[in-house]
Formats: C-alpha cells, structure tokens, sequence
C-alpha cells in the first residue's frame, strides 16, 4: 500500500487519584529510588521498556483504559501513596549528616559545570564516565541537602547509539530527543516567558533558552540553542554532544561556561562556590572577571577576585583529555568578550597559553583562574601535579596545590535493589545515613553463606536474562542462525547461574587495554575453555567515533569470540548505557580492569561492582591504589602490579598479561569451583562479604561530598566573602601584591654566611644564618625556612623550621637567622629555601615561585 503517512500522538487524561505521578515522572529521584519506578512497572512492563525507562514518556504513552482502572484500584493507590509518602519525606528533610550547618551560611550557593550529566538512561546527555560522577555528585548533593546547581547543556541528539555488525565493526547512530519526552522543564522569567539569555559570538548573536531538571533537592540548569531564533549552524550547538568540529566545540565549551554563568545572573542567582568538573567549562572565569570588569574592578583584582572562590577538577592523565584550541580561534571569540570593559586579547590567551606552544590549553586556564585543585584519586593528584608542573614552576609537584578527592558513587543508584532487605535486617534501620561510617558495615559478616550466596545468584540470572536477550538482538539483525545463537548462549544460562562470570565494561579508549586478557590466546583458552570449570567473559563499551583504533579493538574482540574454541565464551555486548551498566556491576562475580599505568584518573565501575558482592581484579592504578586491601587473612579482591616502567609497550604489556593470566589460573578461578557441600565456595562468599565491608564505606559519594564540602567548597565560600568585602579590597591588595613580587623575583637570592658544620651532639644548637637579596621586597613578602629530613628513611617526615630577619648586611642584604637544635639522632639533611608569602592567599604556593640556596 502507499500513501502518505501523517503522525498523531494521543496523550491520556491522567485521572486526579494519579496526578502526582506527573510530578514524580519530573524529577529524577526515580532513578535511585526502586518503589517509584515499580509503580510505573506494575502498569505495563513492555511500555516501561518501550519507553526506555521514563516515566514521563510512559504516561504520555499510557492507556486510559489502564490508568482509570488504576485510580480505582486500592492495592495500587496504596502503593502510590507510600512513594509519595517517601517523596514528600525526603524533601522535607534538611539534609543527610551535619556537614551543611557546619560548614555553609544560608547565602551560599554551589554552581557546578559540567559539559555532561548522567543520570539516567531516560535523560541521554551523557557519555561516559565524567557525566555518571557528575550526576552521582547532584544526587549526593540533594541527599544531603547542600546548596547545590548544577549547569549543562541539553544536547538534541546526545551521545551516539551503539551498534555492532556481523564483523565486530562499530556502528554509530544518533537519534533526536523529543524535549517533551524529557523529564525536563523550561524555566520562565519573572514574566511568565520562557528564559532566553544571549551570546555575542563573532559576527552575529547566538541566543539560548534555559530549561531544568529537578533532582531530588538540586536543579540543574541546560542551555539549548536548537531555537527558530537562531540560524542552523547555532543550532548546531548544542546538537550532538562531543560532536561538530572544532568549532562547534569551542562553542559548546563557550556556551557553557559563558552562558551558563549569564544564566544564572538572569535567574537572580549568586553562587558563593563555582566548581568547574574539567576544563570544559573553563570559560566562566572570563563571564565573571568580565562582569567585575564592567563595575570598574582592575582586571587582576576582578581574576582574583573570581579565583578565590573557584574549585577546579581534572578528570583524566590522557593529553587527549585536555582541550586545545588554536590562539588564533580563541582571539577570534575573545574580540566580543573585551569590548567596553577594558579587557584585552592578549591578557584572556595569556591566561590558557602553553610554553613552546601556539595552542590554548582549557586545563591551564581552569588552573590559573582557579584557586583550589584536585584530582580524582591520589595517584591521579600526584600525576596532575607532575603534568601541570608548569603552572607552578619552581614548586615541587609534591608540594604544589594540585590536591586530591578520589572519586565515589551514589549507594542508592548502584546498588542493586535485591540487597536492601538483607542489608536493612543485618546492617540495621537507617544504615544508608551511616553509610559513611567503616563499622556500619561489619554486619555484613553476619549475613549467613547461603543468604549471600543466594542473592548473588539472583543477580547474575537476572544478568545473564539481559546477556540472553541483548545478544539475540544483535545476532538476529545480524542475520545469524538461530543454531549458531543457540550455541554462542549455551553457557550463560539464567537457570543455571552456577558459572564464573567476569566482566570488562568501559571506554574503549586503548589507554585502556580492553584486548589484554586476549595477549595469549592460548593461555586463555587454557584458562577459560574448561567445562567443569565454566567461565564467561562478557565485555560492553563504545569506542569514540573519531577513535579508530577503539574501535579496532571491538572488532578484534568480536572476532576472537567467534573463534571455536572461545564461541559462547566471551561475548560482547552492545550498546552499553546506565541500564546495562547497573546490570552488569550487580551481575558479574569479577569486575576486570587492565589500564596502562597511570592513565586511569579514578575509575567507578568497581565501586559499583564491589558494593554489590563482585570481586576487583584490577591494575594497582586510579581508585584501587586505595582500595585493595590484603592486609588480613582475606584480601578483598585481585591486584595486578604495574610493570617496571623502563620497560617497552610491548614488553610491559606482555608482563602484565603474564600477571593477569596467572591470577586467574592460579587464585579465582580455583577459589570460585573450590565449592563446599552447600554448592558454592566459602572463601570466595568470605572475599566478597569483605569487599563490601571495606570498598563501600571509602567509596560512596556521600563521603565525596563530605570532602568537598569541608576541604573546598566552605573554604572556597570564605575566601570569595574575604576577597569581595569592601569593594574587593583584599582582591586589589592580593592583585597588586603579587604584581609586585613576580617583577622583583628574578633578582631575589640566597647566601650562605658560614660553612656548615657536619656533626652536632644531641642537645646542642647549630646557629645557621643567610643573607637575602630582596631586590625591593620587604621581609613581609617570603618566608625563609630551612627543611629536615632523614635521607636514609624510604618515607621520611620533613620538619620546618622558619628563619627569622635579624638584620642587614653592609651591601643592603637582609639577614635571616635560626639556632637549631635537632631532636632527631643519626644522618639528617637540611635545605633552606624562600617563597613568596602574603597571608590572603588560598594556597602558600598559588604563585609557582621559590629560591633554593
């Protein structure tokens, strides 16, 4: 038949006995909380699924039929009164814990950008890893009731849709979001229009409409430029995320930082905190000084002034991971922002600018214009502190103020819901609020075997009913055999979960190493083609569309798997999103994770995977350098030590393999079949109940927020308050200030005035004495002090002692002068060094200066 096809949808009537279930559909509470999405389940499973888990295209989808029956039925009007109950409750509450009365004042406001943010499968603005931390921070942050803003873009299409073809190759396909789909909701202004704020970009206005999402307690604000106002290539903006060239990104990241802050300032809001989560939204700090600017405050005051109160956070070790834009593309953006305020060019390129280099580097800009730091585990704050070394050149990366938060994740989202009676009976009421506390968590001991065990086959057949019909799907649109499907499923059977399951779900980025469990193939198959000791690997994850050699290796793993002797055995599974993401980390008994050595920034996906029973086996690399822990009679779980690094890529690849085949030979595999007379193997119920007793409690996001808050963000909140008072006196003293000592610095120096003595009894003092050329500085401006240390000890503690002035020398040098009298014996060693010092600055060495003598 033919004939044109017109399109009509035809929304129900909600009945009044279910009119909150609009309001709940609204707000992304649902997507940690069980009883809310079940009440959408128990109306129609296959509509739930069609409507990819959102509750609010599932009642714009629902039949009236169904709906009125519903608000006549009591069992369920029941169940929606109790989520209710539990809705109205939770945002009733203050706040989780105490850290919100002690550390904040009623005014204050945390903005946190973000390009990405994964909440949720029904809401797709997320591609990985950085956008699932940053929804988990939102979710945190409303369970404890902070005040807390998140800003990002609402992107058309969001990331790519993942499909794989009969040869492994990775197919990418992108669909537009019906916004009316969306749990979201435009913002009007105070003349009930929808908000638009307004963006200067070269030659013309761009213009962008402002939306929020609502989660739990917390909003965040979205800017959308798909509007008829604007021309298609503005359109394109905020199209597809990650997506476009290279100025398609710089605009994005322009929108983001630029927008989001004038956004904010049109909603009438005025954060106390600004946190930038990767250099992306690094531009803010342009808005902000060039607001500063407009009301007569100098431009290094108005940088300092902005500074102050800006929390920067890094998220990768990868130079892919940092933006680079060319001088020339930044200029080109940076005429509209300086006219009429005084600002010019080349102060915004010198604030991103790369030595050696021609580029603009968005990292360097977020550093510079921000006053605090981190990375996200403590390796990664370590190897920050090395990349970036040149922002702080005369600092040691040890000492300088890149610092650390190691990531977490949200309890309620990943853990599977299968667990909380068990927890709630053996953990006690109110557990999740103590979540926190190690010793909440020594219940978990007493969980019998048999109820572990139990429950953690559950997950697994509910794993592998997932594992059944994702790769049906894929092998049938593939045009493969029923026969041949029937063979490449005849282990992962959801009846019979009784088999060792590990899984590899991530990036496919290679600094990942995806393809290292398949370096010997042989070996492998040793290892895994036992049918009495039956193991499956299952890998899930998209490789970047422009990233060919990610890609390559999907193809390679898919090829392998179809091989014989692997058919069946390793398996990958397409399209990874949230859905198949919580399913998997509840499911597999090994969580499998080979980065190379020190590229992995954190890592979450074996958080997740411990707090619901798997077990990590894991390079000793980003969160796991804290979380392995072997230092009882039980480890809780595998760690592979990263190769010397003298050695070749391939040799250390070749060595790490070797590690990782021997682990599995030699320790899982053989504490899994090592079964009792109950059918499973004590000893791996007694490694698991430990993982979840040591990993959770470190790693959940209530105790992320926890340092946020008290290490940056209340920190952060005082020094802006210091440093605007007054029409930002502090700021302009601070900026003048250090004006000031980087022009004396290159003549500042150190002399010593005796020869030092080389051995002193104990008790006695040892007068030593400098002499400081200042070179116009005052004694105020440094600090002199003199460092022991034991060189001998691997660890040593570095005590300092500071030098005091005592006078001037006959060719106008200041003395400084300290008697020490050691309270260590054996070899010590001292240094004496100078520094800048002015005591409103954030950190000692915010400005990278120091002379050695």
């Amino acid at each position: 038949m033919t004939g044109t096809v017109y399109r009509l949808e035809v929304n129900p009537r909600i009945p009044q006995p279910l009119e909150r279930m609009e309001e709940l559909a609204n707000n992304l509470w649902y997507s940690w909380d069980r009883q809310t999405r079940g009440l959408f389940v128990s109306l129609s499973y296959s509509l739930w699924n069609l409507a990819n888990h959102n509750p609010k295209a599932f009642l714009k989808r629902a039949d009236q039929k169904c709906l009125e029956a519903n608000a006549d039925n009591p069992i369920f009007l029941g169940a929606l009164d109790r989520v209710l109950a539990a809705y109205d409750s939770y945002h009733e509450r203050p706040y989780m814990g105490h850290v919100h009365g002690q550390c904040f004042r009623d005014d204050d406001l945390i903005a946190y950008f973000c390009a990405e943010f994964g909440l949720h499968e029904s809401l797709p603005i997320y591609s990985g890893g950085l956008g699932i931390l940053a929804g988990d921070h939102c979710k945190a942050a409303s369970d404890m009731g902070l005040p807390f803003i998140g800003v990002g873009l609402l992107y058309k299409e969001g990331y790519f849709h993942q499909k794989l073809d009969a040869e492994g190759r990775q197919q990418a396909s992108y669909h537009d979001s019906d916004f009316d789909d969306l749990p979201i909701s435009p913002v009007l202004d105070a003349s009930g229009q929808e908000l638009l704020i307004t963006l200067n970009l070269p030659d013309r206005p761009v213009f962008a409409k402002v939306w929020e999402v609502r989660v739990g307690h917390v909003r965040i604000i979205l800017l959308d430029t798909w509007l008829e106002q604007n021309s298609l290539q503005d359109r394109e903006i905020t199209h597809r995320l990650y997506g476009g060239d290279r100025t398609t990104r710089i605009e994005q990241e322009i929108l983001l930082g630029v927008g989001g802050a004038r956004a904010l300032a049109a909603l009438g809001l005025k954060p106390t905190v600004w946190h930038i989560n990767e250099g992306h939204a690094a531009f803010l700090i342009v808005e902000r000084v060039r607001s500063l600017l407009s009301e007569g405050v100098p431009f290094e005051a108005a940088l300092e002034a902005a500074a102050a109160n800006t929390v920067f956070t890094t998220h990768t070790a990868v130079p892919a991971g940092h933006d680079h834009f060319a001088d020339e593309m930044i200029r080109r953006y940076a005429e509209h922002w300086c006219k009429g305020v005084g600002l010019s060019c080349n102060q915004v390129l010198a604030l991103g600018s790369e030595p050696g280099t021609s580029d603009f580097n968005m990292t360097a800009l977020a550093v510079r214009t921000s006053r605090q730091h981190n990375g996200v585990s403590r390796i990664h704050g370590s190897v920050s502190a090395r990349i970036l070394a040149h922002l702080w050149p005369q600092i040691e990366p040890a000492e300088s103020p890149m610092d650390y938060v190691t990531n977490g994740v949200h309890l309620p989202t990943f853990l599977a819901p299968e667990w909380l009676e068990t927890f709630e009976r053996y953990l006690g009421i109110g557990w999740q609020e103590r979540q926190t506390e190690p010793g909440n968590w020594d219940g978990i001991r007493q969980i019998p075997d048999t109820t572990f065990w139990g429950i953690r086959q559950q997950l697994k057949s509910m794993l592998l009913h997932l594992v059944r019909s994702r790769v049906r799907e894929q092998h049938l649109r593939n045009q493969g055999s029923p026969t041949h499907l029937d063979r490449m499923l005849r282990i992962a059977d959801p009846d019979n979960p009784n088999l060792l399951i590990i899984g590899f779900a991530r990036r496919f980025a290679t600094y990942k190493r995806a393809a290292l469990l398949l370096h010997d193939l042989q070996w492998l198959q040793e290892i895994i083609c036992n049918d009495d000791r039956p193991v499956l690997l299952l890998f899930a994850g998209k490789a970047h569309p422009a990233d060919l050699p990610g890609q390559e290796i999907i193809r390679r793993i898919t090829e392998v798997a179809k091989q014989p002797e692997f058919e069946g055995r390793i398996l990958f599974l397409e399209g990874y999103d949230l859905h198949l993401s919580r399913t998997l980390v509840s499911g597999v008994d090994v969580w499998l994770n080979n980065p190379i050595y020190p590229l992995e920034a954190s890592g979450t996906s074996g958080m997740k995977a411990a707090m619901n029973g798997a077990l990590n086996l894991s390079v000793l690399d980003g969160w796991w350098g804290e979380g392995y822990d072997d230092s009882g009679a039980v480890p809780n779980g595998w760690a592979i030590k990263p190769a010397p690094g003298n050695l070749d890529e391939t040799q250390r690849d070749a060595e790490e393999a070797r590690t990782l085949y021997e682990i599995l030979q030699d320790h899982v595999i053989p504490t899994y079949y090592r079964t009792g007379p109950m059918g499973y193997s004590p000893e791996w119920v007694a490694m698991a109940k430990h993982s979840i007793a040591t990993i959770t409690p470190r790693f959940n996001m209530i105790r992320v927020l926890n340092e946020y808050a008290q290490r940056f963000y209340a920190p952060a909140a005082a020094h802006g308050r210091r440093f605007a008072a007054d029409d930002h006196a502090v700021a302009r003293s601070v900026a003048e200030w250090k004006t000031r000592v980087r022009a004396a610095w290159p003549g500042v120096s150190l002399r010593a005035l005796q020869t030092p003595e080389q051995r002193l009894q104990f008790g006695a003092s040892l007068r030593i004495e400098v002499a400081v050329q200042l070179d116009g500085l005052v004694p105020e401006d440094v600090v002199v002090e003199l460092l022991v240390e034991r060189p001998e000890h691997a660890s040593t503690e570095i005590l300092y002692h500071p030098l005091t002035a005592s006078g001037v020398t006959a060719n106008d040098e200041r003395l400084y002068a300290l008697d020490l009298t050691p309270d260590l014996c054996g070899k010590l060693q001292y240094r004496i060094r100078m520094y800048p010092f002015h005591p409103a600055l954030v950190h000692k060495f915010e400005l990278g200066l120091m002379v050695w003598l």
